[in-house]
């Protein structure tokens, strides 16, 4: 190789790098970005208190109401999603949590063939009411604080009334569904 081939190629490394350079301190230029004030981001927090969590609990509307107007149909559909965790058949097995069938008027963190409840679920005692059940699936965390439930709850009311007028036909002697007052 004779030096003029070693001079262009030298020139075409030192072209590309100018070139490299030059295009580098012009995006620079460009899309300089300003570094923030105060570093880090402010992460928004509710304050802890009886009223928020009661009020996280609270639906917007009583069931009573919601049931007036829910299908079994849609329930049926929408429950779909707890099939992750829940079974729904007549003497079905637990899951990561308790069969469903017949849990409209039963006791809460007591029976469901065998199945260990977490101890806020049992201190909570009581049966399962429509109105239980609404408050319970707007947001299982407030309803029941230490629940092992990890489900963030269903925020359409009428989602909801749809899922419990579907877990009520889930009985040998369904529960009679709550007359609204007018």
């Amino acid at each position: 190789m004779d030096s003029f081939e070693l001079n262009k190629i030298i020139g075409a490394v030192l072209a590309t790098c100018i070139v490299l350079l030059v295009t580098s301190f012009t995006a620079s230029a460009l899309f300089a970005s300003k570094p923030p004030q105060k570093p880090g981001f402010a992460i928004a927090v509710k304050e802890k208190g009886a009223a928020t969590k009661e009020a996280a609990a609270a639906p917007s509307e009583p069931i009573e109401k919601l049931l007036q107007t829910a299908s079994v149909e849609k329930g049926q559909a929408a429950a779909k999603v707890c099939l992750t965790c829940h079974t729904f058949e007549k003497n079905g097995p637990n899951r990561v949590g308790p069969n469903l069938y017949g849990i409209v008027g039963d006791k809460r963190g007591e029976g469901r063939n065998g199945f260990n409840f977490s101890a806020a679920m049992k201190a909570k005692g009581g049966t399962w009411t429509y109105d239980d059940l609404n408050k319970f699936l707007t947001n299982p965390k407030a309803f029941i604080p230490g629940t092992a439930m990890g489900f963030a709850g269903i925020q359409k009311d009428s989602q909801r009334a749809d899922v419990i007028d579907y877990l009520h036909t889930l009985s040998d002697n369904p529960v009679p569904l709550p007359v609204a007052s007018k």
